[in-house]
């Protein structure tokens, strides 16, 4: 049976006849080793697979070379492609990610926080769960782990910030719609307790205003993420309570909803009633989801800056880890930081465009 056990950095010295601590300042990169004797001992480890132990790294380094990532659930579209920017931005600058999943679960959240303390991370990138005060984030930042949160603010924590200025986007969005003939506007959104949600609504509202209408209604729609892990969002909650306002007394000229998964519950429901999306009620959705384009009609959404998001937090972190700051600003004020998004428009929201 071949020998399974891992190869140290002693299997290399021995092989080559050299000190193992002349292999190890070889692979961690040392100038005292010349160039002929590192690249024979790069050509060893390879030959004999070798693979660098983490934690043995960490202690020498004296750092983990890890960011932890703390994420709610990654089949969500935005956070998806989140995570693949924040992981190639990492890796070029030499670290590694510890991906952790709560599910919207205040214990998860907590868990989390306990993990990445426990492992010793460099920094952290966190998207909090809905519940809960966020203190075990604030406790993780005292013990010296700089931590930025996205998407989500903890705004009353003194802690880094990287997310989508949903507000200005919810803002575009519904004055696009009052702009097409929209007089009287619904909103379908989450129902959770986090601070997009409120920026979207406190955006819809203010575009209201601005047109000096009245009359405003925000549907509250129930998130069952604890029961169905996958997929962020239930369409069929959408649907259900689009028949509701289908069969109500006054039916809007728009629905906006929080989110494009919502707008497949929106379309059916319409559809059934024998109305056209786009023609009798204006539609808009947020997100700009792989499908919203591939609807009929394409769906008018709001698209965000994910890996936008993903590679500021990268960099804004790594300069927390490295104790530098922008000139311009204290380096014990947190940074909070919204990037625009991009309202899209297609048929769904211009009468007469297919």
């Amino acid at each position: 049976m071949a020998d399974s056990r891992r190869v140290t950095l002693k299997d290399i010295a021995k092989s080559l006849g050299v000190s193992v601590n002349t292999v190890s300042r070889a692979l961690t990169g040392k100038d005292s080793v010349g160039e002929e004797t590192r690249a024979r001992i790069k050509a060893e480890a390879e030959r004999l697979g070798y693979v660098p132990n983490p934690m043995a790294r960490s202690l020498v380094l004296g750092s983990a070379m890890t960011i932890g990532l703390v994420i709610t659930n990654p089949s969500n579209p935005f956070y998806a492609r989140l995570i693949s920017a924040i992981e190639h931005r990492g890796r070029a600058a030499g670290y590694s990610l510890m991906l952790l999943l709560t599910e919207e679960s205040p214990d998860g959240d907590q868990n989390a926080a306990q993990t990445l303390l426990r492992w010793n991370v460099d920094g952290a990138l966190v998207v909090p769960a809905v519940q809960g005060d966020g203190e075990h984030w604030a406790r993780l930042s005292d013990a010296g782990i700089p931590l930025v949160c996205l998407n989500r603010d903890l705004a009353d924590l003194e802690l880094d910030y990287v997310g989508v200025d949903y507000e200005r986007g919810a803002y575009e969005a519904t004055r696009h719609l009052v702009a097409s003939g929209a007089r009287t506007v619904c909103l379908m959104e989450e129902d959770l307790p986090i601070s997009p949600v409120a920026d979207r609504i406190a955006g819809f509202r203010r575009a209201l205003a601005d047109a000096g209408l009245t009359g405003e209604r925000v549907v509250s729609v129930p998130t069952r993420r604890l029961e169905s892990l996958a997929l962020p969002w239930e369409p069929a909650d959408a649907y259900r309570l689009a028949q509701e306002i289908v069969r109500g007394d006054r039916l809007p000229d728009a629905i906006m909803v929080g989110n494009d998964y919502f707008a497949l519950g929106v379309y059916r429901a319409l559809t059934e009633a024998g109305l056209r999306v786009g023609e009798d009620v204006l539609v808009g959705g947020f997100g700009d989801h792989p499908f919203a384009a591939y609807l009929n009609p394409s769906l008018t959404t709001v698209a965000l800056p994910s890996a936008d998001i993903g590679v500021t937090a990268v960099d804004l972190l790594l300069r927390r880890m490295k104790g530098q700051d922008d000139h311009d600003r204290d380096h014990d004020r947190a940074d909070k930081r919204r990037l625009p998004a991009e309202l899209v428009v297609r048929a769904s929201s211009r009468r007469g465009v297919t």
